[in-house]
């Protein structure tokens, strides 16, 4: 509302979206999660981890320009495209501490070795991952590493609220 003349101001350029959750086992899920990254189980390590997928890897054609007392940082509108790549990320969530690495493919397999990396130096220790349901979760390279290694627990995000996941901020 416009503060002079009372007239409505119109901002078509800003919107929201939200979701309704079906998953019966929403509260709970998330309550869980919440009191993992709250109050970890003593001794423990809790790890949040995601996939961005398809990130593009762009060149710019010239070079950036920085940023200055009030001037926000510039860059040219082309670019050269080197195709596309995928991001795997952990966060552990008590030190703040970021591990990530990419990779071409996206497959149970890649999982399986980012895993391998992302809770190498907690060996010993239970290790607490929050994830989200992505299919390359459950591949049976997953399920198998999962066997090995009795020490890691999966905890599931529900379907759809993907700021559960800590990583993701």
């Amino acid at each position: 509302m416009c503060r002079t003349c009372g007239v409505p101001r119109l901002a078509p350029h800003r919107q929201g979206t939200f979701m309704l959750s079906r998953n019966p086992a929403f509260a709970e899920k998330v309550a869980d999660i919440i009191g993992l990254y709250l109050d970890p189980p003593d001794g423990a390590v809790v790890l949040s981890i995601d996939e961005k997928t398809q990130v593009q890897t762009l060149d710019r054609t010239q070079p950036v320009l920085p940023i200055d007392f009030d001037v926000t940082e510039k860059r040219t509108h082309d670019y050269i495209r080197h195709g596309t790549t995928n991001l795997f990320a952990a966060l552990e969530v008590g030190t703040g501490h970021v591990y990530g690495e990419y990779k071409p493919t996206r497959t149970g397999g890649d999982f399986v070795a980012f895993l391998e990396k992302a809770v190498k130096a907690h060996r010993g220790k239970t290790i607490h991952v929050v994830l989200d349901n992505l299919s390359t979760h459950g591949t049976p390279e997953v399920q198998q590493w999962m066997i090995t290694h009795p020490d890691v627990q999966f905890r599931f995000t529900p379907i759809g609220p993907s700021w559960l996941n800590m990583v993701e901020s």
